[in-house]
């Protein structure tokens, strides 16, 4: 009976969430979440090992979907002057960061928390705002720079937190950096490769096929980078990433695959990984003293320091639009969870703190989803008065 609880409310969630958003007017991933915790509240969805393995399997495949997104070739064209705020900014976040967990006296794991960059919900804000959109464009570029340090640091202090300052964690370092150098000779090599003979682009992956050999070659590198990520024991996540960076870069003839990819994701995968992030929230857990007060605290500090740091984008995109930027990057999910996961299994953080951080990463996104979509709705408004 576990078993079809769980498929028949996934199924109704699936067919539903759409139409509560509309109804609701809010974006669609807060509504799969908090549906998710109506249903793990009720019991109709528990922890099963298909359905995580589905939710983990969905989280990938959205990182995936945002490599997909990114044409490295375009980003070596990105203005000189966005990359040097893109620094400014990530560099205050973890100043201001700082900051605030030495006056709170907080636990050294929360320089870690604070500034965490993720780019993995940015891409359905894509989804609802569209691809012309100059703040999140920057949001996804300057995220991509913030999410290679986040997970340098979150291999860091996984590998120093499980095996403390020594062989292991040095080998965990430098998988890290082998991997990124190997990363960026390989596409190298591609691009040499493809530059002398340009027709392979189109065996691979031909403009007319009828056996999907663009999608089974999409799955293919999907897979295979998981696979290596695993036996290196780093984050699984950016090897996701990484893979989509092959296809938009290499493939950029097949202007049909991202929507063929985003199709499938959004409409199975992703949600049902939404889902699962709510079922996981132990709502007696809210009965735990200073579980809400903690979890507000992330919450309010995680997308204030954001706000601050934007400030660094304010010649460019202006006071409102910075905001929305900052909004963007205030949703680092389930790497705020990985880093939950590991103080708390490593003793470095208590029970009630850890559970706050799991509902501080479902209050931001649900925050940050509403303040963009109010932010947007507003500002739509007032330049319809003013014309």
């Amino acid at each position: 009976m576990n078993e079809l609880s769980i498929l028949i409310t996934i199924s109704v969630i699936l067919f539903l969430s759409p139409y509560c958003s509309k109804l609701l007017r809010i974006p669609i991933a807060p509504i799969e979440i908090l549906l998710g915790v109506v249903a793990g509240y009720y019991g109709w969805v528990s922890e099963y090992f298909l359905f995580d393995l589905i939710a983990e399997v969905g989280f990938f495949y959205l990182m995936f979907l945002a490599g997909a997104e990114v044409n490295l070739r375009i980003l070596g064209t990105i203005d000189k002057n966005i990359i040097r705020q893109g620094l400014a900014y990530i560099s205050l976040l973890y100043i201001l960061s700082f900051a605030f967990v030495s006056i709170m006296e907080l636990s050294l794991l929360t320089i870690t928390v604070l500034p965490l960059l993720s780019i993995g919900l940015i891409l359905p804000l894509y989804k609802e705002y569209g691809k012309n959109e100059p703040w999140l464009n920057i949001a996804m570029f300057v995220g991509i720079m913030g999410e290679l340090v986040s997970i340098a640091l979150l291999t860091f202090s996984g590998a120093m937190l499980e095996f403390g300052a020594g062989v292991e964690l040095y080998k965990a370092i430098a998988y890290l950096i082998g991997f990124i150098i190997l990363t960026v000779l390989i596409f190298q090599g591609l691009k040499v490769l493809f530059w002398w003979y340009p027709e392979l682009k189109i065996l691979l992956m031909p403009h007319h096929d009828k056996d999907e050999k663009d999608i089974r070659l999409s799955m293919a590198l999907f897979i295979v980078m998981i696979a290596v990520m695993i036996y290196l024991q780093l984050e699984v996540a950016f090897g996701a990433f990484i893979a989509g960076t092959f296809i938009a870069t290499f493939f950029e003839h097949k202007k049909e695959l991202p929507h063929k990819l985003s199709s499938f994701g959004f409409g199975f995968l992703v949600p049902i990984f939404f889902i699962h992030v709510g079922s996981t929230l132990p709502i007696e857990a809210l009965q735990i003293d200073g579980v809400l007060q903690n979890a507000l605290m992330i919450t309010a500090a995680m997308i204030g320091v954001r706000q601050i740091a934007a400030i660094a984008f304010w010649r460019y995109l202006g006071p409102t639009k910075s905001s929305l930027f900052a909004l963007a990057h205030s949703m680092p999910l389930t790497l705020l969870i990985a880093v939950a996961t590991i103080g708390y299994k490593s003793l470095t953080i208590d029970q009630y703190m850890y559970y706050a951080m799991i509902l501080a990463s479902l209050l931001e996104v649900i925050i940050s989803m509403l303040g963009i979509k109010l932010i947007v709705s507003l500002s739509e408004k007032f330049k319809k008065i003013k014309n």
